[in-house]
């Protein structure tokens, strides 16, 4: 998954603000008791997120993902004080594990939190949207650009993640259906005139896409 070198990453990340407490209880924990921990977003990622969050100082967040809530609880750092994160996910076994860590957040209020299927359940949310991130099934990528991108306010921010996907997305051998859907999803994006893209070698490929 990591494209730079190690003692580059870890110079990063000491001139890199540390998570907060509750963040760093977070990664401890999925790590010791959650499945394939590596899907949580980490140091650098996370305050990445929390970065343009607050750049952007957004009203309206909608999280496609939300894993055990690491992106979640960095992104809503930026929400304005009346703002509103809308994180859906469909595994509900996760769902007390991750609700745990939101409600020991400043911002429990602020995060709405939905198991539900996304294609379903991004129908009723409305706009307009200040900042998307995207982290669920890769198959599914495109649907749910196509759902939301019409929400979007102009000058909004969808981000994607895992667009490298561990650096097979450059490797002519491999095929398999993520991996392809990845790369005709990428295509897509870069032939919208509706957004503006930079695709970032941060973590697992982060696509950056400023509706227009």
């Amino acid at each position: 998954m990591e494209f730079i070198d190690e003692a580059i990453e870890e110079y990063s990340r000491l001139f890199t603000d540390k998570p907060s407490d509750l963040l760093q209880s977070l990664d401890r924990e999925t790590h010791a008791r959650i499945l394939q921990p590596r899907m949580l977003s980490g140091h650098l990622q996370g305050r990445y997120l929390s970065m343009l969050s607050k750049l952007i100082s957004p009203q309206l967040i909608v999280e496609i993902g939300t894993y055990t809530g690491y992106s979640a609880l960095c992104l809503a750092e930026g929400l304005k004080p009346t703002g509103k994160l809308i994180t859906i996910d469909i595994n509900e076994e996760l769902e007390s594990f991750t609700r745990s860590f939101f409600d020991r957040s400043e911002y429990a209020k602020q995060i709405d939190y939905r198991i539900a299927d996304a294609q379903q359940e991004l129908t009723s949310v409305e706009g307009p949207i200040d900042l998307v991130f995207i982290d669920a099934d890769k198959r599914n990528y495109a649907k749910y650009f196509d759902l939301i991108i019409s929400k979007m306010r102009p000058g909004g921010l969808i981000l994607v993640d895992n667009v490298l996907w561990s650096g097979k997305i450059v490797d002519p051998k491999a095929t398999d259906k993520s991996t392809n859907a990845l790369r005709d999803f990428n295509q897509k994006c870069l032939e919208d005139p509706r957004v503006e893209k930079m695709l970032l070698p941060l973590r697992d490929g982060l696509y950056m896409l400023r509706v227009i």
